[in-house]
C-alpha cells in the first residue's frame, strides 16, 4: 500500500510533523512519499492520504486545499486522514475555558469533512521560531499581545504525532489484509 502523506507548511514546522508522519508509517511497514502539496501534485499513483496544513488565521494555506480540491473525487474513493497543526503555547484552554485544539480546527475541516469522509481529523500543536518569520509576523509578534499569541517554542507533541500515525498504519494494514482475504 502506497502512501500520501501532503503537507503545506510556511515555516517548516507542519512538514517536519508531516516528515514524522511518513517515518512512522515507514517504520510500519507501509510505502510512504512525503511530499509538498500543490495544485500540481499527481494524487492517482496512491492508495492512501494524510493530508495536512499549517492553519494562519483559521485557514490552511493554498496548496493544500487546491491539491484536495482538484483530487477530492479521486480522495474520497481511498482512505483519508486530515491534520493541521498551528496552536502554540502549553496552554489546552483559552481565557473563556475553551479548547484550543477545538477553536483552532481550519475552516477546510468542514468542507472537507463532508467531501471527503476522512477517517480522523486531528489538530497537533505547532513551533515557532521568531527569527524564520516574514515581516508582518515578525510585525506582530512585537505588539503588546503579539508574543502571547505568537510564542516561541516547540510546542509539538512527537509522542501523540507518533502514535497518531501508528493508528493510521494499524488501519490501512487491517484493510490490506482485509482486501487479500485474510
Amino acid at each position: 500500500m502506497t502512501v500520501l502523506v501532503a503537507y503545506g507548511s510556511r515555516y517548516g514546522a507542519t512538514r517536519a510533523i508531516a516528515e514524522r508522519l511518513g517515518e512512522t508509517l515507514r517504520a510500519a511497514g507501509l510505502d510512504a512519499d512525503v511530499r509538498e502539496a500543490t495544485a500540481r501534485l499527481d494524487a492517482r499513483p496512491y492508495d492512501a492520504f494524510v493530508v495536512g496544513s499549517a492553519a494562519y488565521r483559521g485557514s490552511w494555506l493554498r496548496g493544500p486545499v487546491e491539491f484536495v480540491r482538484r483530487h477530492a473525487d479521486l480522495l474520497a474513493e481511498r482512505p483519508v486522514w486530515l491534520f493541521s497543526s498551528g496552536p502554540l503555547g502549553h496552554a489546552r484552554r483559552d481565557d473563556r475555558g475553551r479548547d484550543l485544539l477545538e477553536l483552532t480546527r481550519p475552516a477546510e475541516f468542514v468542507e472537507l469533512r463532508d467531501t471527503l469522509a476522512p477517517q480522523d481529523l486531528r489538530v497537533f500543536y505547532g513551533a515557532l521560531e521568531p527569527g524564520r518569520l516574514r515581516p508582518l509576523d515578525r510585525l506582530i509578534r512585537r505588539l503588546p499581545s503579539g508574543r502571547r499569541w505568537l510564542p516561541a517554542g516547540d510546542f509539538r507533541d512527537w509522542e501523540e504525532i507518533d502514535a497518531w500515525a501508528r493508528g493510521i498504519a494499524d488501519r490501512l494494514q487491517g484493510t490490506a489484509d482485509r482486501s487479500q482475504g485474510a
